[in-house]
């Protein structure tokens, strides 16, 4: 039987589609369904651990997708309201078997999805599950339905979290955090007890229509009152989260957002002072300061494609201690290969405590070339647009890890098919600011003009 589910919500990473018109109820129950199936037959799983975020359409979603995995014969773990990474760490950390977190990470407010990870930290793509659910048998009514419980692991996520930092070398720094309506408004007040920081809050109330600004911190709307807040309250530096809180943003005293593979640099420099010549992995669009300063500090550079989980497997694959993106996705091995913004945000507390400069000073080195914003284009024929592209540029020494990247001696570009919204995303990198203007103009003509 193929049940009437929109095809179009099974990404390259996740399950994720607007509420109700592509991803509603009958979807949930059917995705219940199809995990609770590949994790009992497949992983002989028993138990599903299941988490949310604040959004509108979570408590309608979680029901039925609970029902769904119910009616597998499987138990059910409701840890309510949670951040991601406390949903991955039940099964890397807490000896749960599998577990799904009902979020859409930083999309707008009428989104949602689902977010899976299976024991041994498989993280199941929303591509790999759809054949399963758009042809689900029948429900087979002999099944004794699964339990549900309740059970609060909060305490001992916190407890998890804090092994990453020596609290005692933590400055009285004065920090702005912007929850962005999102659930790091639950999970900082958490932390900030053990931590001797003044948090200046901004937008920690739980409200999935995010009236604040957009939950996507990149955007320059989400941008604007954190950067003002930060330079009006004289504080240190600022951090703004996402709605599910895997991705954040740092903004140094002067409100000027820190680019992410610079943030990524910091992480990188401290991991690799703790453990010389480990594999830091990093995303195909990142700055080549980052390869570069790697191999300086004695580390093993590991390009990756975009995406938390071709990050997390080039880590475990390559012996890699963490892992970052442009995206501001930073992932750590202690941490069970997976994504964490608060482990990155008290990391970079303990660091940022060693240095006895503001942060604006601490980065400014690792600005060496001239770089543009990701460009997206929304464009007809993708595969076209990259052929185009690698065909023009054949003179360059060419790459196909993501997409299309083509490096020159004084610049380079990458040009990657989104793999969450139908886009053309344009990377340019350049030794100085006129060369970037230039070559970005090139590279855009012929997207453009094929």
């Amino acid at each position: 039987m193929k049940n009437m589910i929109n095809e179009k919500i099974f990404k390259a990473y996740d399950i994720r589609g607007i509420y109700p018109s592509e991803l509603n109820e009958e979807a949930a129950f059917a995705i219940g369904r199809a995990f609770a199936r590949k994790a009992k037959l497949d992983y002989e799983v028993e138990e599903i651990v299941v988490g949310s975020d604040m959004r509108l359409s979570g408590p309608q979603l979680k029901e039925q997708l609970i029902a769904g995995i119910t009616s597998e014969g499987l138990d059910v773990v409701d840890i309510g309201l949670v951040s991601i990474d406390a949903t991955y760490v039940c099964v890397g950390k807490f000896d749960f078997e599998a577990a799904i977190m009902i979020t859409a990470s930083h999309n707008p407010a009428e989104y949602n999805g689902f977010k899976m990870v299976l024991k041994g930290m498989h993280w199941v793509r929303g591509i790999e599950l759809k054949n399963d659910v758009l042809h689900l048998p029948p429900v087979d009514l002999s099944i004794t339905q699964g339990t549900i419980r309740q059970e609060n692991i909060l305490e001992k996520y916190i407890t998890h979290l804090l092994t990453f930092v020596d609290v005692k070398k933590v400055k009285p720094f004065k920090v702005v955090v912007d929850a962005g309506n999102g659930m790091a408004g639950k999970i900082i007040p958490l932390l900030e007890p053990f931590l001797p920081v003044q948090v200046i809050p901004l937008n920690f109330e739980l409200d999935g229509s995010f009236p604040a600004h957009p939950s996507n911190p990149l955007l320059p709307e989400s941008q604007k009152e954190i950067s003002a807040k930060v330079v009006s309250a004289q504080a240190d530096f600022g951090v703004i989260f996402d709605g599910d809180t895997d991705r954040l943003f740092f903004v140094d005293e002067q409100g000027n957002f820190i680019r992410a593979d610079v943030t990524l640099l910091l992480l990188a420099k401290m991991f690799l002072e703790k453990e010389p010549g480990a594999g830091i992995v990093y995303n195909i669009i990142c700055s080549k300061i980052v390869s570069e300063k790697i191999r300086d500090w004695g580390g093993r550079p590991i390009k990756s494609p975009a995406g938390y989980i071709n990050i997390a497997t080039n880590m475990r694959e390559q012996a890699g201690i963490m892992g970052g993106e442009l995206s501001a996705h930073y992932s750590f091995r202690d941490n069970a290969y997976s994504d964490s913004g608060f482990i990155a945000w008290l990391i970079l507390l303990q660091l940022l405590s060693e240095y006895n400069k503001p942060l604006s000073e601490i980065v400014e080195p690792f600005y060496k070339y001239a770089k543009n914003a990701e460009i997206n284009l929304t464009v007809e024929n993708i595969d076209k647009k990259l052929l185009a592209v690698k065909n023009y540029f054949n003179d360059g020494q060419q790459d196909f890890t993501d997409g299309v990247t083509v490096e020159y001696k004084d610049w380079w570009f990458n040009v990657r098919p989104s793999n969450t919204e139908p886009l053309l995303r344009i990377t340019v990198e350049a030794n100085n600011e006129q060369i970037l203007v230039v070559k970005t103009k090139v590279v855009m003509d012929i997207i453009n003009n094929s």
